[in-house]
């Protein structure tokens, strides 16, 4: 059975789940989902084609699935699909996607959302990433895993992130940022492998001296960083150096480093 205090407005259509919280003044549009155990704080406003999983936490004046702010949207049905067990603090701003973006904008589980955090228009947001106060993504971003931007930090719209990446707090993120690194800098540049990040990742931690190797081979020599990879590509059978080597290959933003 659900909690759902008598000023909240939830609208016909809307489907509650079993075990969820919905406190006063919270706004629940006719075509939104909310999954079991969710808890929504006052004043908090959820609408459009809005998904959401089970065990969120969603605080007061967040707003979710509202229409995107890109020009071109003209009125498309569009989603914002979010799953389990996600914090997502006050005054954040998420959009649905676009008709340009496969009209979806989709947040994984077990991420940390912090205040008035900004996921624009057909971004794609992994699993167990954390979100600083005032990380500000633009439109088509997309996000893996264990990935951690810091506050005020801006991403420019179609940069990708890689898996256990960190983006220092106040950067301006133009261009692709690979796995396993640290980014740091207006503009962001490439500073070295996210150390701390690997080691308390049981499924990598093993990988930090391969890795270590390759980001010097990468990096530090002065190749050019496509032919190296390249070759990390043909010669290793190391996953981690695998999806180093290949999200380079592969990247169209370019990345940023310094020699």
């Amino acid at each position: 059975m659900s909690n759902i205090h008598k000023t909240a407005i939830i609208e016909d259509g809307a489907k509650i789940g079993e075990n969820v919280t919905i406190e006063a003044n919270a706004y629940i549009g006719k075509d939104v989902t909310i999954g079991d155990s969710t808890y929504i704080y006052h004043g908090a406003s959820i609408t459009g084609n809005t998904k959401i999983g089970k065990n969120n936490r969603i605080f007061s004046y967040s707003v979710l699935g509202s229409i995107p702010q890109d020009l071109k949207y003209n009125g498309e049905r569009v989603e914002l699909i979010i799953g389990d067990n996600n914090t997502i603090r006050e005054f954040t701003l998420f959009n649905p996607g676009t008709s340009g973006g496969g009209c979806k904008t989709i947040i994984g589980s077990n991420n940390l959302f912090m205040g008035q955090v900004h996921i624009a228009h057909d971004c794609r947001i992994g699993n167990h990433c954390i979100f600083a106060n005032n990380a500000m993504l633009a439109g088509h971003v997309e996000i893996d895993d264990f990935v951690v931007i810091g506050g005020l930090s801006p991403i420019h719209q179609f940069v990708k992130i890689g898996k256990l990446s960190m983006i220092a707090g106040a950067s301006a993120v133009a261009q692709d940022i690979p796995p396993f690194c640290t980014a740091e800098g207006n503009r962001a540049v490439v500073r070295g492998l996210n150390l701390i990040g690997i080691r308390r990742n049981d499924e990598f931690k093993d990988d930090i001296d391969n890795l270590k190797k390759a980001y010097n081979e990468l990096f530090k020599k002065a190749l050019p960083i496509q032919e190296v990879a390249e070759r990390l590509l043909e010669e290793s059978n190391n996953k981690s150096i695998i999806e180093l080597a290949k999200f380079i290959k592969d990247t169209t933003r370019g990345i940023p480093f310094e020699r």
